[in-house]
């Protein structure tokens, strides 16, 4: 039955082999099921009901999107809601809240609207095969950037608000402890949240640190192993020196999925009233943006992952490219149903490359981790920052592939990994980096070289900046 369905001959592997690398990726990628949900509710400040419903959407969004991965695809990549988008997701939240005056749910709600439609845009552009073709028309400048913008990004996040201690969070990691003239200084501002702080960069450096040396050994769980080892230590510093209890939360806790939270907090909660006050233009440019950087994301993922896989044939084109990328299109419409952000192919999939037997081995074990929801809540925010400071340096990584002796690379990219983090904008940072490359070759007489989709997301980006009220 499974050699039927998943050819497993053909593509030169067993069973075992599969189910094997299914929980070595799964390994590799648990850290999402408790960082989304942080990243997502404002890192606690939400309510609990909400972190449980998100909690659940990553579980059965990542679920759905590997089944179809499996069974329609017959390829072994994991998928679960990405990073960067997920942050970018929690900054569009964020300010819909500023702009509307909402409450961070019914802002959540409203931005859920976005990511329902992006993945209704993707169903149609996988199915009409044109994804890539759009991809294609992007500048390579912009297009090389993105990543490591965001990886400056997560770590802007990583260093900063996702560690902040103290009343609503107002104290940061890099600019109140390491930013302090003196460690006195830095405990006369911060009174009685200084052990605490002292505690977190404790616990993030632990946990990245073990990250990094697990990983240069070649252990495939570096991240998850690097968080459990940064929790572990943030527990003990709890109880020894803050002398708190920091299993608080489970006193009485059900392991019983939280089905009723996400149902009374984002499963099918479209606020469409909310999304209707964020502005026309606000919204067309959020949507863009959700596409371009998924486009790059899965697109990229896929690609890289299928080379170091030898799944390419002779012209570099993997064969069921279209299925691939309906997997995550489904994945996302999924998510926006059950409540998380985008759903994109995850570069850990290549710890389990093998065939489709082995994204259903991972997408049944996102299934089982539903009754985890109590034990995924202890995990510090200080710990999930060590795992966002690792992956944005690892995507940071990607300015490796750009060009340096070429400006029309290089401005963009430059532009891109300083307004990102600054701006805490994915998509205002793609604008300004389309802009600065189009005017580049406007005036340089190389105008024909950019392409019409370039020139209208250049003048969309203008008018925004400078002429929408």
């Amino acid at each position: 039955m499974l050699e039927k369905i998943f050819k497993l001959k053909e593509n030169k592997t067993t069973v075992k082999t599969e189910i094997i690398a299914g929980l070595t990726t799964f390994m590799t990628m648990a850290y999402i099921i408790a960082l989304n949900p942080n990243l997502l509710v404002g890192f606690g400040q939400s309510g609990t009901s909400l972190w449980n419903g998100v909690f659940l959407a990553t579980c059965i969004a990542s679920a759905v999107g590997m089944l179809v991965m499996a069974f329609v695809a017959n390829k072994p990549f994991a998928m679960a809601p990405g990073m960067g988008l997920n942050s970018f997701f929690a900054v569009v939240v964020a300010n819909i809240v500023g702009l509307t005056g909402m409450t961070y749910l019914e802002s959540f709600q409203a931005a859920l609207c976005i990511i329902l439609i992006e993945g209704l845009v993707f169903l149609a552009l996988s199915v009409l095969n044109v994804r890539e073709k759009i991809v294609d028309a992007i500048p390579l400048g912009v297009r090389l950037g993105i990543a490591p913008a965001i990886g400056l990004m997560l770590l802007n996040i990583g260093l900063g608000s996702n560690a902040g201690v103290g009343p609503a969070s107002s104290f940061y990691v890099m600019r109140d402890f390491f930013g302090a003239l003196t460690p006195s200084i830095a405990k006369a501002n911060m009174g009685d949240s200084y052990p605490t702080m002292v505690l977190t960069v404790v616990t993030m450096f632990i946990g990245l640190f073990v990250i990094i040396i697990l990983s240069q050994k070649g252990i495939k769980a570096a991240v998850i192993l690097g968080m459990l080892a940064a929790s572990i230590i943030n527990w003990a510093g709890q109880a020894i020196f803050l002398h708190t209890n920091p299993f608080a939360s489970l006193a009485g806790a059900s392991f019983l999925p939280p089905f009723k939270d996400m149902a009374e907090t984002t499963l099918f909660k479209f606020n469409f009233g909310g999304f209707a006050q964020i502005g026309l233009f606000t919204v067309v440019t959020l949507i863009i943006t959700f596409c371009i950087i998924d486009m790059f994301d899965t697109i990229g993922t896929l690609v890289g992952t299928a080379s170091r896989a030898g799944m390419l044939d002779k012209d570099g084109r993997m064969p069921q490219m279209k299925e691939a990328l309906l997997a995550d299109a489904v994945g996302t419409v999924a998510g926006s149903v059950t409540g998380t952000s985008t759903v994109t192919t995850f570069v850990e999939s290549a710890s389990g490359v093998e065939a489709g037997l082995t994204a259903l081995t991972t997408g049944i074990v996102f299934l089982a981790c539903m009754f985890l929801a109590p034990v995924a809540a202890v995990i510090p925010p200080a710990a999930t920052s060590a795992a966002l400071i690792y992956v944005g340096v690892l995507m940071i990584t990607g300015l490796k592939n750009i060009d340096f002796g070429d400006i029309c690379q290089t401005v963009p990219t430059a532009l891109m990994l300083i307004a990102m983090p600054v701006s805490g904008s994915i998509g205002h940072a793609i604008g300004i980096g389309l802009i600065s490359y189009t005017v580049i070759k406007l005036f340089t007489g190389k105008a024909r070289e950019v392409s019409v989709l370039t020139y209208v997301l250049s003048v969309i980006f203008l008018v925004k900046f400078f002429l929408v009220a």
